[in-house]
């Protein structure tokens, strides 16, 4: 692989790591402002809480926990929107603040899928509903219900003492997504309205908070940002990001080290490259002529027979005087060397391995006469 491709398809996968390690292990935000009036998205509540504004009801955003909630002269109505659906049990201070009298409405209730149609249209004194969920609440009685059918509630009431909630298994009763419909507009105004509370909507449950209370949670400046920032999958994306680097740089972590630049051998490049174009041409008698001019003129100076090429009877008798080796090994180099026809690839392989016989006799014989030269022109030592 080439290192630009080898590179991108590193690059690819650490971005892929990084896209799969935020999907599942950073924090999911995904649904946080699904039923804020804040949000001007399909599932958000900002035109509801307009309409609710042309309309001269006394509508506030509440961003504070719910547990700051002050009981004021008159009962107050608290809508939350929740973007994930939540049980429909209350906890002990969700349930006394509700005793005392107050309304508590809660869009979004946990409820079994049933057999009905995802998108009716439900009866009610303000018009025709849009309800889109498969969502009913069975264990309600026909007192508590408010807004069903033969498949189980939409929205049904529960008394606690002075007070109630309102429980809805949709959080789209009158998102933005339902502007065309205004009598769902109308049906949540009537639903938070019906005792001319003061109505709060839950902000802080989507995020939005005031300044006192984010001080008070340590969310006033950066370093406190920080502090609560999820570290783990982010040094877990950076480590990752920083293997495949290594990876595809293919060293270790330190300067790095220059290659040597390697000489090159111009004799050696030139012989390869005219291999290649004799190859090519397929002339194979050429190589045989220069090779084998070559290989006789150092056969014969090692003989000593000077650098004019000799006939090759004159030269196979010298050899074998010389030598006292078989003629039949060279007479085969020296016919294949007259012919000067073109051979084949296997056959001009076999030629030069008889060349090199040769020279191995060649080599062999003469270093075994200057041996027994040496031998009779050296005195032999006396006593």
């Amino acid at each position: 692989m080439k290192r630009p491709n080898r590179l991108a398809w590193m690059g690819a996968i650490a971005l892929a790591a990084i896209v799969l390690l935020s999907l599942f292990a950073a924090p999911n935000n995904t649904k946080i402002n699904a039923g804020s009036t804040y949000n001007d998205n399909s599932d958000g509540y900002g035109a509801w809480y307009a309409f609710m504004q042309q309309q001269g009801i006394s509508i506030k955003r509440w961003q504070k926990p719910f547990s700051d909630i002050q009981p004021e002269n008159s009962p107050v109505t608290f809508l939350q929107v929740g973007g994930y659906p939540r049980e429909t049990t209350l906890d002990s201070q969700e349930r006394e603040w509700v005793e005392k009298g107050n309304t508590l409405v809660i869009l979004g209730a946990k409820a079994r899928v049933t057999e009905a149609e995802f998108s009716t249209m439900q009866k009610s004194p303000e018009g025709d509903i849009k309800i889109d969920t498969r969502r009913r609440y069975k264990k309600a009685n026909s007192q508590q219900v408010n807004l069903g059918d033969r498949f189980g509630a939409v929205v049904w009431k529960e008394n606690y003492k002075k007070g109630k909630v309102i429980f809805s298994t949709t959080p789209y009763l009158a998102a933005n997504a339902y502007q065309d419909y205004l009598s769902n507009f109308k049906y949540l105004a009537s639903l938070v309205t019906e005792k001319s509370n003061t109505v709060f909507v839950d902000e802080y449950i989507h995020g939005y908070k005031d300044a006192d209370v984010r001080k008070k949670e340590n969310e006033g400046d950066l370093s406190s940002f920080f502090a609560k920032t999820p570290l783990l999958p982010i040094l877990i994306q950076v480590g990752i990001l920083l293997l495949v680097l290594v990876w595809a740089q293919n060293r270790r972590f330190g300067k790095p080290v220059a290659l040597d630049t390697p000489v090159v051998d111009n004799s050696e490049a030139y012989i390869q490259a005219l291999a290649g174009v004799l190859q090519k041409a397929d002339t194979t008698d050429f190589v045989v002529e220069m090779v084998g001019k070559q290989e006789q003129l150092q056969l014969q100076k090692a003989l000593g027979l000077g650098q004019v090429l000799l006939e090759r009877q004159a030269l196979i008798d010298f050899w074998m005087e010389k030598t006292g080796a078989s003629a039949a090994e060279l007479d085969a180099v020296l016919k294949l060397q007259s012919r000067k026809k073109p051979i084949s690839e296997r056959d001009l392989l076999s030629w030069l391995g008889k060349w090199r016989t040769i020279r191995l006799i060649r080599n062999t014989s003469l270093r075994e006469a200057a041996l027994r030269l040496r031998s009779v022109t050296t005195p032999t030592a006396t006593r």
